[in-house]
């Protein structure tokens, strides 16, 4: 899943970054709001993470315009400030949680993720088709009983059909999900990891609609 950080601080922006790359996430850093804006613009995003103390355009306006355009993007506020006041601001700007600095990476990873639940409908960490379970946490599907691991691209993937079920994405769109900034796409890398993935858990679960894109039917077989 593809998130937003937009934090100005470059120390505590570069520790967020590979805290969440290394947690599973494709990660896009912009330093200061006007960076961010034209994101936000221009890329698809699961999910913001917000400083609100940002040079060029502040993080409550900039969470104020995404609000007036009528986006439901989740949005988690970081703030030094941590007064009542501020926090009622910021919710009532139209944040989805707070958390204040200084903070352990380790929630911060727990409330994106409640976050990500509660964006797509569902309260458990588990992802529950058919006879599978997937825990985009532990990068894990279990059949029947049987662990079968994945790596955190296939992960990335198969969570972003199954949490869009019923829809056909399309390479683009997959390949939007798992490469951020300066990486580069590899070569037929979402064709690759199709492959992959119907080899460990069969070929009739990830249909490819031609011309359009790869699919997991909305209902379970």
């Amino acid at each position: 899943m593809r998130l937003l950080l937009v934090e100005d601080d470059p120390l505590l922006g570069d520790g967020i970054e590979s805290g969440l790359k290394q947690s599973g996430f494709t990660v896009d850093w912009a330093k200061d709001g006007h960076a961010a804006q034209l994101a936000l613009d221009t890329t698809e995003y699961e999910l913001v993470v917000l400083d609100i103390g940002l040079p060029r355009v502040s993080g409550l306006e900039l969470l104020q315009r995404l609000r007036k355009k009528g986006s439901d993007l989740p949005v988690l506020l970081l703030t030094a400030r941590d007064t009542v006041r501020d926090r009622v601001t910021g919710l009532d700007a139209g944040a989805d949680d707070y958390l204040v600095k200084p903070f352990d990476l380790s929630e911060l990873v727990a409330r994106i993720r409640a976050l990500l639940r509660r964006a797509h409908g569902r309260s458990a960490s588990v992802i529950r088709y058919a006879d599978m379970e997937l825990s985009p946490d532990t990068l894990c599907v279990t059949r029947n009983g049987e662990q079968i691991a994945l790596s955190a691209r296939e992960c990335a993937i198969l969570t972003d059909l199954l949490e869009h079920r019923g829809t056909a994405l399309s390479r683009a769109r997959l390949e939007e999900s798992l490469y951020g900034w300066n990486e580069e796409v590899e070569s037929n890398a979402v064709e690759v990891h199709i492959h992959n993935l119907r080899k460990k858990l069969g070929n009739e679960l990830i249909k490819t609609i031609r011309g359009v894109g790869y699919l997991i039917r909305k209902d379970s077989p």
